[in-house]
Order: structure tokens, then C-alpha cells, then sequence
């Protein structure tokens, strides 16, 4: 716990102007952002008396080590750069929002040639448009399936679409009339795209205009005694009022309007928003954050703007945005929506009428988010602290493991040996601190040697960074710290980057997939670092026993223990992540080709060979003034590759276990199975050969 006076800037240092600032743990990650109108002011306030601050602030004043700041020229720039470096970092005593689902958005692909409807999900795509965002998938499907019946736009994908175009016979949609088949040329590009903008149309609340022209076009079909085409439109009216009907009106004169509210409590905040397009509801979402220190509503209603309109533009920005207070000050936040949007936008309070009305019924639905979050998570939190708590116990450490690192060997019978590391804090997942390795000190297998390898690369880079930063004097340790290794695994280093994408951040806790060898080999590289203050065990799956280093007996945790069952996913998540790597360079290995040998010749010049040959198979009977027909092909590359091809020998046919019969495809390699990529078959069931992967 570090002593806030001990970092604090002198004070004529901090300038009188707005900017950024962060606070920094002692291994140099960056754990708070905030902005301010007056940096002076602003941080003036963290070093008071520790008694005086809130809990949660002043646990994050002694965790920083150091804080930095970044002067801007207005509020504005402010409050656009706080939002980027929280994104960047994701500092962990910013406002965080949990539970926030990928909710499904209807998308309607317009940047293809043939406009697709489908429902999407995760980062909005350029030349897309979207409605949304929806509480459920099916709820966008239910609505489709009637609109589709009017507007009958492609839904299929492109390997659908492109197979329905080779053989001439659309899907089972364009017989019964939900689908205009262009994949057939029943109709052509631009009236399908117009059909399209009229589908976009009416989802953005444009409806009276349609259902005005269909009633009209239903009434002419009746004077003329076309009854057929007239029932037909009169289901179309109805399957079009009933769409409407799922999001019914309620607000008037077409608004478009985002409705945020908030319920909140000492120590967490619930937010509920409302998308309303043309009057209607047209989307939910919601996000619970912690109150990481003393905060107003108002500031809470400035992040979640933040959350929402960070990597919008346009029109995804409404004109209205009703919110149950005002940030302070109002002016940027506002300015900065206008900017995002390129036109007005009002942020203001709703005092009377129907926005109020509706006001009130967002607030509700936060307040019963935030009573179900807190019955999930009190449970959620209740378990992970019981299970973190056996595990000290048991192992008899000082403290509560709050991260655990687990490591695990994966082979296939000594071939493409790999090695996971997976991380978790607090009891969950920390999944952009996973990393992988490939073993290289010695071929072969031997899951002991490769422990120790892994355990050792890792934690040198952890020394290595920490005397990067100055923890301590070169070579104050006795080790090799600085020593020389160049790690081709995990992302190249930046310096005072700040992100937790680091190796220089060290667990509490190593767990090792395996029994008494891998523990000793984990423990005895630690002892070779001179690092003596990580605690290693190691969970054998046999009868899952933790072994402890220098331990004869394996302690034995009860088959009902949180703290086991914890362990137990941490090892199982090690193993998952290590073998998904190992059966990925597998696959690499056997969708190798001899031309990937042949000096000079890079991959463009690769696929335009086997684009005009067809196979590798083909370009190896190939003379060398055939070859020379290739464009860009020259006689002295043709015959370079003519020599590499004519020396590699053409792998050997795979077999059929079933039949017997002998597989061999125009390219002279094997098939592959569904459940193991790039996986020859060969003699034996998959059954076995998953048995003999580690």
C-alpha cells in the first residue's frame, strides 16, 4: 500500500487548465483516467487525509504509485481523450459496465451489391444501416419474417446466395414469395436495392406512406374484380400493422429520442436506456457499473453518453437525449454530441407530458436491473471470495490468490509442442492476459523439461520488466534479468504504454496442469530466478490432487469446495486454450505446401501459380515455358520452382478407415477431419487420436 504524499506532484507543478490525468500502479499500468476543468483543482482533491476520501478512492490513491496529466485546450478535447484512454487502458477503478450483453442489432448490409437483412452483433460495420439494439435475437427474426412478406429482401448468406446463382434454382424463400431471388435474376440490382431502402424506411418509422399506398392499391384490385391480389394485400396491411404493433407508439410527432435513466446506491449504478425511432420503441439495453468513487448522477449520466455515442456518427446520435440530470458542466458533453451527430443535439431533463411519463417507466426498469444484479451478484461474489479464501487455506498463503496464473503442455505424441497461460482474477477470467507459447529449447517430448522452459521465459520477462521500470538497481537481484532472451511469443513491448497486456504484472499464485514433476519443475525455475514470493502448485487430474513443492503428500481438497472446483476451471481453461493452439499449428503444418520453400517466390506469386494450374499436382507436370505463362513468373524463378517441386516428395495418399478405399484429391493431399483441422486420416478412430493429445 503505497503513501499518497510520496508521489504527489509539488504545487506549482500541476497547471490551472483542463486536461486528462492518470494514476499508475507501481508496475507502471494505469488504473484510473479522469478529466477535469482545472487539473489543479481537480487532483488537489486526492490528497487530502486518506480518512476524509471516499473508501473507494482512497483505496485507489494508495494502490497508484505515480499520476500524470495531459493539458488540453478545451472541455471538449477533455472529455474526448478520457474516453479514449479508458477504452485503451481499461483501467480497473474506472467505471466499468458489466453485464453489457452484445445485443443483436437488425442490420441491413447496404454496402453489397445485394442489400442482406440479417441480425448483427459487436462493432458496427461501415455502410451498414441498424435498428436497434433488440433484447432477444428472435425478436428480430419475428419481426423479419412479417416485414418479409411486403418486402421481400435477400436474408440468405453469400455461400447460399452464391450456390442458388451457380445452380439457377433460389432457396425455399424465393418460392414461397419472401424473397425476391436476385440470386436468380428475377430482379435486378437497383430495384432490389430500392426495395431495400423502402425495407430501411419503414424499420426507421415511416410507416404511414406504405400502409396509405398498399390500402390504395387494395382498393383499385377490388373495382377491378381482382380479388386474388386484393386478399393478398390486405395480408400484406396485416402482417405490416402487426410489426407495428410489436413496438407500439409512445411519443408523438415521430420523435427520435434516446431516454437515459439511472438507479443507483452507495456502491453501484444501474443504467437503463430507451432508443425511440419515429415515436416508437425500438430498442433496450442496459449496463450496472460500480461507483468507484464519490460520483454524481450527473457524472454517471456523462459516462454512460460516453459508453453510448464514443464511436458513433450521424444519425446513430438522436436529436433529443432526455437523462434524469444534467452533467456538470452540460456545455461540452453537449457540444461534443453535436459534433458526433453534425447537426443539434438537445440533452436536457423532461419536466411534463409524455417524455416524462415515459422518464418514469425507464426508471423503473433500471431500478429492477439494479435489485436483480445485486441478488446475482452478491451470490456470484459470495462464491469467488469463499473459493479464493479455501484456496489460501489450503495452501496456507498469507493472502488470498487475487490472480492465478495456470500453465499446460499440449503435444500430439511429441510433435508441435505448445504451452497456455491463462489468467484470472478475482475468480474470473482475464482473457487479454492469456498467452501461448511454443516450446524451443529442445525437440521431443518431455512435459517436465517444458515446464520448466515456459515457467522460465516467463517470469525472466517479468525481471526484465521490472527493471525496466526502475524497481530496482541492474543487477541488484543476482539474476539475469536484462539477460538477453528474445521471446517471440505475446505482443512486442511498448514502453510506458500502460496497458495490462503485460508480463510485467506477477500473479500470487502459479498452478501448473499436472503432479508432483511439473510442480518441481515450476518451483525449481522460480528458485533459478530468485524469485521467492509466488506461491506453485499443480491440480493432477487422476483423482485431482494439489500438489505443493517439496511436499510428499498432495493436500486434498473436498469434493464440494469452491476453492477446488475454482481450480479446477482454471486448469480445464488452460488446457482448453493450450490444446486450440496446438491443433491450429497442426493444421498450419499439414496445409503446408512445397512452394512455401522455394527461395524468392512470395505469396502473391504463390496463389497466381496454383490459381493458373490449379493444384500443386498439376504445376508439377508442368514444363518450364508453361510455368513462364504465368503472369509475373520469370524463366529464372519457373525454374527454381521446377527443381523445389520436382526434389519435394508428394505426400502419401490418406485412407479411408471404413472402406479402405485409398483418398486422394487433385492436389495429391490428404483430406482432413471436421473435428481436428488439418488432421490426416489415417489408421484408428478420432477417439484415439484425441487420447493421445496432451
Amino acid at each position: 500500500m503505497a503513501d499518497p504524499s510520496s508521489y504527489r506532484p509539488r504545487p506549482g507543478e500541476i497547471p490551472d487548465s483542463p486536461g486528462v490525468y492518470r494514476f499508475r500502479d507501481e508496475h507502471r499500468r494505469v488504473i484510473y483516467v479522469g478529466k477535469a476543468k482545472s487539473l489543479r483543482q481537480r487532483l488537489a482533491n486526492y490528497f487530502q487525509d486518506l480518512a476524509s476520501l471516499h473508501p473507494r478512492t482512497r483505496t485507489m490513491v494508495t494502490t497508484a504509485a505515480s499520476v500524470e496529466w495531459t493539458v488540453v485546450s478545451t472541455e471538449v478535447e477533455a472529455l474526448q481523450l478520457e474516453y479514449s484512454w479508458i477504452k485503451e487502458y481499461d483501467p480497473r477503478f474506472n467505471v466499468k459496465y458489466r453485464d453489457d450483453k452484445s445485443y443483436p442489432y437488425l442490420a441491413v448490409t447496404m454496402n453489397e451489391e445485394f442489400p442482406r437483412v440479417q441480425v448483427m452483433r459487436g462493432h458496427k460495420k461501415k455502410g451498414v444501416r441498424y435498428f436497434g439494439p433488440y433484447g432477444h435475437a428472435w425478436a428480430i427474426r419475428d419481426t423479419v419474417d412479417l416485414l418479409l412478406r411486403v418486402f421481400p429482401v435477400r436474408t440468405c448468406s453469400a455461400g447460399v446466395f452464391k450456390n442458388a446463382a451457380r445452380t439457377g434454382r433460389p432457396c425455399l424463400l424465393g418460392y414461397i414469395g419472401k424473397c425476391s431471388a436476385p440470386c436468380v435474376e428475377r430482379i435486378s440490382p437497383d430495384d432490389h436495392r430500392d426495395l431495400a431502402d423502402e425495407f430501411c424506411d419503414f424499420m426507421a418509422g415511416r410507416t404511414g406512406t406504405y400502409l396509405r399506398r398498399l390500402e390504395r392499391q387494395m382498393a383499385e384490385a377490388a373495382d377491378e374484380m381482382e380479388y386474388e391480389r386484393a386478399a393478398r394485400l390486405r395480408d400484406d396491411i396485416g402482417a405490416l400493422r402487426k410489426a407495428m404493433e410489436k413496438s407500439a407508439v409512445v411519443l408523438a410527432d415521430a420523435t427520435d429520442a434516446d431516454l437515459i435513466a439511472v438507479a443507483e446506491d452507495e456502491l453501484e449504478a444501474a443504467v437503463q436506456i430507451f432508443h425511440v425511432r419515429g415515436g416508437r420503441v425500438r430498442g433496450q439495453r442496459g449496463w450496472v457499473t460500480d461507483k468507484v468513487e464519490e460520483i454524481t448522477t450527473g457524472a454517471l449520466v456523462e459516462h454512460a453518453l460516453q459508453q453510448l455515442y464514443g464511436e458513433e456518427t450521424g444519425d446513430a446520435v438522436p436529436k433529443e437525449v432526455l437523462v434524469p440530470a444534467l452533467p456538470d458542466p452540460v456545455e461540452p458533453v453537449q457540444q461534443w454530441l453535436t459534433e458526433r451527430r453534425g447537426s443539434g443535439v438537445s440533452l436536457r431533463i423532461p419536466q411534463r407530458g409524455d417524455k416524462k411519463a415515459l422518464m418514469e417507466t425507464v426508471q423503473r426498469n433500471a431500478q429492477q436491473a439494479l435489485v436483480l444484479h445485486k441478488t446475482k451478484r452478491a451470490s456470484d461474489l459470495t462464491t469467488r471470495s469463499r473459493a479464493l479464501e479455501e484456496i489460501a487455506d489450503a495452501l496456507d498463503l498469507d493472502s488470498a490468490p487475487l490472480r492465478i496464473e495456470c500453465y499446460d503442455i499440449s503435444h500430439l505424441q511429441g510433435d508441435d509442442v505448445v504451452a497456455s497461460m491463462v489468467v484470472f482474477e478475482d475468480g474470473l477470467a482475464r482473457k487479454s492476459e492469456y498467452r501461448r507459447f511454443q516450446i524451443k529449447g529442445f525437440a521431443g517430448q518431455d512435459d517436465v523439461r517444458s515446464m520448466h522452459e515456459v515457467i522460465t521465459r516467463r517470469f525472466r520477462r517479468y525481471l526484465a520488466e521490472k527493471e525496466k521500470t526502475g524497481e530496482w538497481a541492474d543487477g541488484e537481484d543476482g539474476t539475469e534479468a536484462g539477460g538477453g532472451e528474445q521471446l517471440t511469443d505475446g505482443p512486442a513491448l511498448k514502453d510506458d504504454d500502460g496497458r495490462p497486456k503485460r508480463f510485467a504484472y506477477p500473479p500470487q499464485l502459479v498452478v501448473v496442469d499436472g503432479g508432483q514433476p511439473q510442480v518441481a519443475a515450476a518451483q525449481r525455475a522460480l528458485d533459478e530466478l530468485g524469485i521467492d514470493d509466488i506461491a506453485v502448485c499443480g491440480l493432477a487430474k487422476r483423482l485431482e490432487e494439489v500438489w505443493l513443492p517439496r511436499e510428499d503428500d498432495p493436500v486434498v481438497l473436498p469434493r464440494t469446495s469452491e476453492g477446488l472446483y475454482l481450480l479446477q476451471r482454471v486448469r480445464d481453461e488452460a488446457h482448453r486454450f493450450a490444446i486450440t493452439y496446438q491443433r491450429a499449428k497442426r493444421a498450419k503444418r499439414f496445409r503446408s505446401s512445397p512452394l512455401d520453400d522455394v527461395p524468392g517466390l512470395g505469396e502473391t506469386r504463390r496463389q497466381a501459380l496454383i490459381k493458373h494450374f490449379g493444384s500443386v499436382k498439376k504445376l508439377r507436370s508442368a514444363t518450364i515455358d508453361q510455368i513462364c505463362e504465368v503472369p509475373g513468373i520469370g524463366r529464372k524463378t519457373a525454374e527454381t520452382v521446377a527443381v523445389a517441386l520436382a526434389r519435394a516428395t508428394p505426400a502419401a495418399p490418406a485412407v479411408n478407415t471404413a472402406t479402405g478405399e485409398i483418398i486422394d484429391d487433385e492436389d495429391g493431399a490428404p483430406e482432413t477431419t471436421a473435428d481436428a483441422p488439418g488432421e490426416p486420416v489415417t489408421a484408428g478412430t478420432q477417439d484415439e487420436r484425441r487420447g493421445q493429445e496432451r
